[in-house]
């Protein structure tokens, strides 16, 4: 009989397991989702309107054997997920892929592709509009989402406010940071770390609103305009009690080093799911969805299992389509130039053929 593998979660690590296994399992991959999220590039969408259309990539073409089911799952067993609907999907084995969740600019809102490009291009007029921005959080999303203001809107006051002491909250070289420092000071953003800001804007983020806010270093900051760059979950809830039980303080679950949940020989969790010790990253999510192809495919044929080896403190982050900074361990600092050509095009092509769709 043909194995079957229910994946739970369309996103970068979900899909490359899925289509990892189609070949020699009966794939189903569950996903409320319309279509896949390019998130790497989402922040680009917002304040460039040509990218709110192309973000967006169908799964049609990405299992020729297997099924894409447009639903979510209400609860997960070994062996068995249940799906909002209602229906029950029997699995020999599962891989959890759900990713994690917030308020924009975390994520978009919805599972409608309509409904997110719409998302997209309030955004934009909101932006446009604003008189003046205040980002909560220095960390990538913040940091990346500044830049993107910055380079299309130039002169607009952007502000940057976050505790901690430094950026990116000293993981990278010295020289890291001061060519961060050094391109956020030519966009003109103002970088305010560790502070914080004595209350929350009266005005809901993402809203055209004029406020003022003071922060803990008597810095008095007026905008219109406010999003909150931090405090994504990872959501959970749909686990049952035998898998919540690997769930850490975090929201996390415990894997062992083939990216099995503690405890249970035959679900597996990818991404920002899973408690691997190393940032999350689409790079990251992609490397394990390919782990987790190749033991399910060696437990299926009896062969060896392999381990997943987290990678060291890595980052490409853009600040505009004419700046940003890189650094991995294997090539060292990428500066404005480096970093821009590389995230160009975000690896559209490359992902848009993982999913089987057609060049852009």
């Amino acid at each position: 009989m043909t194995t079957k593998v229910v994946v739970v979660g369309g996103g970068y690590g979900g899909i490359v397991a899925a289509r990892g296994l189609d070949d020699i399992a009966d794939v189903t991959l569950v996903e409320p989702r319309e279509t896949f999220l390019h998130h790497t590039a989402h922040l680009r969408a917002v304040a460039d309107p040509a990218w709110a259309e192309k973000i967006f990539i169908p799964y049609d073409g990405l299992l020729s054997r297997g099924r894409v089911v447009r639903d979510a799952a209400a609860r997960v067993d070994p062996g068995l997920v249940e799906l909002v609907s209602g229906a029950r999907l029997e699995a020999d084995y599962v891989v959890l892929a759900t990713g994690s969740a917030g308020p924009f600019p975390t994520r978009l809102e919805g599972t409608g592709r309509d409904a997110g490009a719409r998302q997209l291009r309030d955004l934009h007029e909101a932006l446009g509009r604003a008189s003046a921005v205040l980002l909560l959080g220095a960390g990538a999303i913040g940091l990346e989402f500044a830049g993107e203001i910055a380079a299309f809107w130039p002169g607009k006051p952007v502000t940057l406010v976050d505790p901690a002491p430094e950026l990116l909250s000293g993981l990278f070289p010295g020289e890291v940071t001061a060519e961060l420092e050094r391109q956020l000071a030519g966009l003109g953003v103002r970088v305010l770390l560790g502070t914080k800001v004595d209350s929350r804007p009266d005005t809901p983020a993402g809203t055209v609103s004029p406020f003022e806010v003071t922060t803990a270093d008597g810095d008095r900051i007026a905008a219109d305009l406010w999003f909150a760059c931090y405090g994504g979950t990872v959501p959970s809830n749909y686990l049952g009690a035998g898998l919540a039980a690997a769930r850490q303080p975090g929201g996390r679950l415990a894997v062992d080093e083939h990216l099995r949940v503690a405890g249970h020989d035959r679900v597996f969790a990818v991404g920002d799911l899973n408690d691997t010790p190393e940032l999350k990253t689409g790079r990251a999510a992609d490397r394990q969805g390919e782990v987790v192809a190749g033991n399910i495919r060696a437990l299926i044929g009896g062969g060896p299992l392999t381990a997943y080896e987290p990678f060291p403190p890595g980052m490409i982050l853009s600040l505009g389509p004419r700046g940003g900074v890189g650094y991995a361990p294997e090539f060292g600092l990428m500066g404005a130039e480096a970093t821009a050509e590389f995230k160009s095009d975000f690896l559209l092509d490359h992902f848009r053929a993982k999913l089987g769709a057609q060049a852009a």
